[in-house]
């Protein structure tokens, strides 16, 4: 897939909002945990827009976000806890968009999506 062009104002915003002074892998991956969790209205409606090894969602399954996994747990990755065939289970947000919700989930959603596609990481 392509890289985006990039967007200034995500850039602004995540660089202000999400990673201002953070100082390292860890402190990254804290701003992000912090700013999702403070932006993103739980629970939310969600859809899968691309199948992982790591999860059991398939392409267009449609879920119930609870929260934000544990922080311990998004150390390496922004995990969501979802309730799928009668349990909870974490998945990686960046295979899911919001259904209908409020337009600070659908931002932040978005910034994480457009953060990992121009390949910055932890």
């Amino acid at each position: 897939m392509a890289k985006p062009k990039r967007n200034r104002l995500r850039e602004e915003r995540i660089h202000n909002e999400v990673i201002v002074d953070a100082y390292g892998p860890e402190e990254q991956a804290l701003g992000w945990y912090y700013y999702l969790e403070n932006k993103i209205s739980f629970p939310l409606s969600a859809r899968c827009i691309a199948a992982k090894m790591v999860s059991p969602l398939r392409k267009g399954e449609t879920v119930e976000v609870l929260r934000l996994a544990p922080e311990d747990a998004c150390a390496g990755d922004m995990l969501v806890l979802i309730r799928w065939r009668g349990r909870s289970v974490a998945v990686p947000l960046s295979q899911l968009v919001a259904i209908d919700a409020d337009e600070s989930t659908i931002e932040a959603i978005g910034d994480w999506h457009y953060w990992l596609a121009q390949g910055y990481c932890f």
